[in-house]
């Protein structure tokens, strides 16, 4: 399968300060990767510098072939990155339907699509984003950045502030759009969740990758889930 994100020795952080340092990964069509590591090693960074939200000192980025360190944000997106961020930046004062209007654009996703993932969202679609929980905000979240039709989706923490019957949930729906054709890439607290939707696993400390192996070798690894991953 062709690579559609390439990460190549990127040194990256805000202002003066590096947090990212020297990160080298790729993503191919119609796969999945989980990012995984304890608070504050650098995972929400990453993503947002694949959005070009932060200063990339060093290295290369290509998205689907080309070249994209120099692109706005917007651009980015309008090239079939999606983004769910970790905070979901949904828009309050809108509905759930212009939530999803506001960002639309053509491709294989659309409106009944999303709803058919997320029957609650369509029931609620009336109502304001302030209006939601927040797990219908999650679900938001994630059909808005399906709205413009990705070719790969970013998610950092989509379990976070979730019940676990919900956290489950949402990771079936995760399951369920990377089945779909979209490539996946995962930045998550909750190792082995993330695991069992991705197929590849890298694990960030102190802003590099120390560990890459198979999902399901990183999740067999007592070692690794006790020393890098947070569980006893």
């Amino acid at each position: 399968m062709p690579d559609m994100l390439q990460v190549e020795g990127v040194t990256a952080g805000y202002g003066s300060a590096i947090v990212l340092e020297d990160i080298s990964f790729t993503l191919a069509a119609n796969d999945s990767l989980a990012v995984l590591g304890r608070n504050g090693v650098g995972k929400t960074t990453l993503l947002v510098t694949l959005m070009g939200l932060t200063r990339v000192s060093r290295g290369r980025l290509r998205f689907d072939g080309r070249d994209f360190a120099t692109l706005p944000t917007h651009a980015r997106a309008r090239s079939g990155l999606g983004w769910v961020p970790q905070e979901r930046f949904i828009f309050p004062s809108l509905t759930v339907d212009e939530n999803l209007g506001v960002v639309a654009r053509p491709g294989a996703w659309n409106v009944k699509r999303v709803y058919d993932l997320f029957p609650r969202l369509e029931e609620r679609r009336r109502n304001l984003g302030n209006q939601l929980s927040g797990g219908e905000q999650q679900m938001l979240a994630i059909g808005r950045a399906l709205m413009i039709s990705p070719k790969v989706l970013l998610l950092d923490e989509p379990s976070m502030g979730l019940a676990p019957t919900l956290v489950e949930s949402i990771f079936d729906t995760i399951s369920s759009i990377h089945a779909q054709g979209t490539s996946i890439l995962l930045v998550e607290q909750n190792a082995l969740m993330a695991l069992n939707v991705a197929s590849r696993g890298y694990v960030l400390q102190s802003g590099q990758i120390i560990l890459a192996d198979t999902a399901a070798n990183l999740a067999a690894n007592e070692q690794v889930r006790q020393a890098y991953l947070g569980e006893i």
